[in-house]
């Protein structure tokens, strides 16, 4: 997936010319997203650390080399150039887990400009999904702040990666763990399982999946009970559960995956407790996002977890966001894009967060990295010529950081409804510096 082919053509038609005309001077991209989407009040910044592993590995291979000099649309020099490139750029970022809010960049990249340009492609790719899936994620978090969340999206997330990638976002959010094994092995998630109704449908008779399984994970343990009748398996694991405890095996908790989640939710926990088993929790799949939880936790209904799936893991009603990785700055002047409903602000930038005597947020002010105060801004160096700067945090700490942040949103940006926008002042000096440019860049 780091493969340095894995970018788009017109990338290296650019480096083509870059060649030819020596243009190797020192530039800065910034990324950012020009506009929330509909149904979010803030985003969360998260992929940086897949963003850092790929600029450190960034190379061309010998086979990749010779596939491009047989394509026939660049110059042999330039092929030959590709074999020695590597990023010795660096990096500013704000740490993931952080709310950021439209046109506050959270990665800025400086390097020479064809590795500056050569990386945005997978810069975007990376960064993108993961806060897309993150942002969506810390709203399931907020809609069920004390409640058991786990990433079900894998099997239905785009592509293997998609589901690695979105496993840790969620995670990373705020939700307590994954059913995908490799994320678990990869980042140290906790993973969590039940059963599929392929596994009661393979026994002849339902109790006795749910005893087989019981006997074969005595310590964790969750029987999905709506395969056939939700409630009927309900009162006939009653007297199961009872005979395996005598045994010293406890029933752990039930799935329902299907129907009216509440009315079965309900039925099932007066089930459990008038037979004698009120510690048997009650676990909720199916379809949800945080809306549909929301509406649950609200409404009282007695589940104690949710596994959230398809609509988080692809962000179902905000699948993709406005973002861009932009030019501020070449060979020490600074640039900017003038597009009709597409300007961006120019040179190298720092956002600045204020909060209130409660501590929670109150407006971001943007601003040039000149006018920002030496310490405090959000954006922080995590890599200088092409090497992190000390070893990565941990995806634990991140997480810890995101929940922190989270707790400082203003009440409107937490709730799911459409808020009134963050306040994100553009500082003097910037409007300045974008005068400037556009003086400087002015067409006859």
């Amino acid at each position: 997936m780091n493969s340095a082919l894995l970018t788009d053509l017109y990338q290296l038609t650019m480096l083509q010319v870059y060649f030819d005309r020596g243009m190797n001077r020192t530039a800065v991209f910034e990324f950012f997203v020009r506009k929330m989407p509909e149904h979010r009040n803030f985003l969360v910044a998260a992929g940086l650390e897949q963003v850092l592993d790929f600029l450190e590995a960034l190379h061309f291979t010998g086979e990749e080399l010779e596939w491009l000099a047989g394509s026939g649309r660049f110059s042999r020099d330039f092929v030959g150039s590709l074999a020695d490139l590597r990023f010795t750029g660096d990096v500013a970022a704000m740490p993931e887990g952080t709310p950021f809010f439209p046109d506050e960049p959270i990665l800025r990249v400086v390097a020479p400009l064809p590795q500056a340009q050569l990386v945005e492609t997978r810069i975007i790719n990376l960064l993108q999904f993961e806060v897309m899936v993150a942002s969506k994620a810390a709203r399931v978090r907020l809609a069920a702040p004390d409640k058991l969340l786990v990433d079900f999206g894998l099997r239905r997330a785009h592509g293997a990666e998609a589901g690695l990638l979105s496993a840790r976002a969620s995670y990373l959010a705020g939700f307590d763990g994954t059913s995908n094994v490799q994320a678990g092995m990869l980042w140290d998630i906790p993973l969590f399982g039940t059963m599929a109704h392929s596994f009661i449908q393979a026994h002849d008779s339902e109790m006795q999946a749910f005893e087989d399984f019981a006997r074969s994970h005595p310590k964790a343990n969750t029987l999905l009970i709506d395969t056939y009748d939700t409630e009927g398996a309900a009162r006939r694991l009653v007297p199961l559960a009872q005979r395996l405890a005598g045994e010293g095996i406890d029933i752990g908790a039930v799935r329902i995956d299907s129907g009216d989640l509440s009315a079965h939710a309900r039925s099932v926990r007066r089930i459990l407790d008038e037979g004698g088993l009120p510690a048997v929790k009650i676990f909720a799949s199916g379809n949800l996002d945080e809306y549909r939880v929301r509406d649950l936790v609200a409404g009282g209904v007695p589940i104690d977890g949710f596994g959230v799936g398809t609509r988080m893991n692809t962000s179902a009603d905000a699948p993709y966001l406005d973002c861009a990785y932009k030019l501020q700055e070449y060979a020490g002047l600074p640039r900017r894009k003038r597009s009709e409903g597409k300007a961006t602000w120019p040179g190298r930038k720092q956002v600045i967060r204020n909060y209130d005597e409660a501590g929670r947020m109150a407006g971001d002010l943007l601003t040039t990295l000149d006018a920002a105060p030496a310490a405090g801004g959000l954006l922080q160096e995590v890599m200088r010529n092409g090497r992190r700067l000390g070893a990565p945090p941990s995806l634990q700490d991140a997480r810890r950081h995101a929940q922190a942040e989270l707790e400082r949103l203003p009440a409107a940006q937490r709730a799911l409804s459409a808020a009134p926008d963050y306040a994100v002042a553009v500082d003097q000096p910037l409007r300045i510096l974008a005068r400037e440019v556009d003086t400087r860049t002015a067409v006859d």
